[in-house]
């Protein structure tokens, strides 16, 4: 378990004090990419990630998960910040704690899926995939959508 602190803000890696309910509800309801995903597939990616909150005394108001094999590669998935907290530099803040995770900080590839943040993760190295051609995807179409 890791923590780290920003003034009144709290980010840490201890599942115990997640607030499912808030991490459901956001992405559930507000999000773009996981509208109507079920309280079973949110408590089950939580259970087989790296999860970062962000916490506001005791409430939550942030997160993000990493999906990784702790020695190559790592996918960053979920991240929010409520939009009650926005433009206080949470985000990130949330980005610094998982580009400096000990067990994550030195992989070789980290990847994401983003519509609206290019900026933010930029500041991070993110950028275009370089060879586009190189990689694929499958999507189940049955789903409700095709990011849940």
């Amino acid at each position: 378990m890791y923590q780290w602190q920003k003034g009144e803000y709290t980010c840490s890696t201890d599942k115990s004090t997640l607030q499912a309910d808030v991490i459901h509800s956001f992405l559930s309801e507000r999000s773009y990419w996981a509208k109507a995903r079920p309280l079973e597939k949110v408590l089950k990616s939580i259970a087989h990630s790296v999860c970062f909150g962000i916490y506001k005394e005791d409430k939550q108001v942030g997160f993000a998960r990493v999906v990784s094999d702790f020695t190559i590669y790592a996918y960053i998935l979920d991240v929010f910040v409520l939009e009650e907290e926005r433009g206080k530099g949470l985000g990130k803040f949330i980005m610094e704690c998982i580009m400096n995770h000990p067990e994550l900080k030195d992989l070789n590839r980290w990847m994401l899926g983003t519509e609206d943040a290019h900026g933010l993760y930029a500041q991070y190295g993110f950028s275009p995939l370089k060879k586009v051609q190189n990689h694929m995807e499958k999507i189940r179409m049955s789903q409700a959508t095709p990011e849940n």
